[in-house]
């Protein structure tokens, strides 16, 4: 197949195109060269429509990755006229080159935080940042072209924090500090954390593809069992070789040190890496439910523990 890979330049699409291409023709579109595939990338934006409509030419797929994620993005606009615009875009795009199938990577921040029970598929969405509400209304995009047509087929996945070497998101900078000795827990630790391995995430990608499949299919991503905070404290200081530290901050102090680092980023007009969003992040359960995934048929290549330890020796000991 010839497959275009919208925003492949990144951490999941570079990963994403090292496995489709040992049997697709692939087309990278971003608005960054790839470091790894500067060859098959044409550098667009998917806000313009007209670059989209010229690169898709003779395409049979595309795998929508592109968008604004970080919880600082400034003005906010820049969600929805990247994730939602951005959508609307790529399908229209789509239709006047004929293309009938997409694969679309939501997120799971479209559930919101602290769900009492882990949302599966048809959980009610209620998102707690811009970031959420733009994929959820991208979907909701998506949802309308596939029931305007019947030959329109699409996979959506939603997947939870996506990790692996060579990613600097949230899960890095954790691993990070704990390495660095500068780490102490806000809160109890007993929340829990959903998260994905990248070549786990891109191995179901590619057995969606070799599946075929149609109409509108629509997945959790996580990767189980699921680890605590302080499970996940626990195996990396396991690894390190070191005690794990005792002492833990108290939940409402970590938020108002969150705030004075809002305040001060406010007046530096800088982004910092403490944030009161973040820590809220970091204290809240995060669990999703994998129920469908799991029955699938897909047997991801590494367990959740397999893929922490390779992360941890790719990124501080290789």
């Amino acid at each position: 197949m010839n497959i275009a890979v919208v925003g492949g330049s990144g951490f999941v699409g570079t990963e994403l195109i090292s496995l489709l291409q040992k049997e697709h023709s692939i087309l990278n579109l971003d608005k960054k060269l790839s470091l790894q595939y500067d060859s098959i990338t044409r550098v667009i934006d998917v806000r313009n429509k007209d670059q989209l409509n010229d690169s898709l030419k003779g395409q049979d797929l595309v795998v929508l990755l592109a968008a604004e994620h970080r919880d600082d993005v400034s003005p906010v606009s820049l969600y929805y006229d990247v994730n939602v615009g951005g959508m609307k875009n790529v399908l229209n795009a789509m239709d006047l080159n004929g293309i009938k199938k997409i694969i679309f990577t939501s997120s799971v921040a479209l559930y919101g935080l602290n769900q009492k029970q882990a949302p599966d598929e048809n959980a009610i969405t209620k998102p707690f940042n811009h970031y959420g509400q733009s994929k959820l209304e991208a979907e909701k995009v998506l949802q309308q072209w596939v029931n305007r047509d019947k030959s329109h087929s699409s996979l959506v996945l939603r997947p939870t924090v996506i990790f692996g070497p060579n990613n600097r998101g949230n899960v890095y900078n954790l691993f990070k500090q704990i390495f660095s000795g500068k780490f102490l827990i806000i809160g109890s630790g007993i929340n829990q954390k959903s998260m994905a391995y990248v070549k786990n995430v891109v191995s179901f990608i590619e057995d969606r593809i070799n599946q075929n499949f149609q109409g509108f299919e629509l997945y959790n991503y996580s990767d189980k069992p699921d680890f605590s905070m302080n499970s996940l404290v626990k195996e990396i200081y396991v690894f390190k070789g070191e005690r794990i530290p005792s002492i833990k901050i108290p939940y409402g102090l970590g938020i108002l040190v969150g705030y004075m680092f809002d305040l001060l980023a406010f007046i530096l007009k800088k982004k910092l890496p403490i944030s009161s969003i973040r820590i809220k992040k970091f204290c809240a359960s995060s669990i999703i439910n994998a129920d469908k995934l799991e029955g699938s048929g897909f047997i991801p290549p590494y367990s959740l523990k397999q893929a922490i330890i390779h992360t941890l020796q790719k990124e501080f000991q290789d």
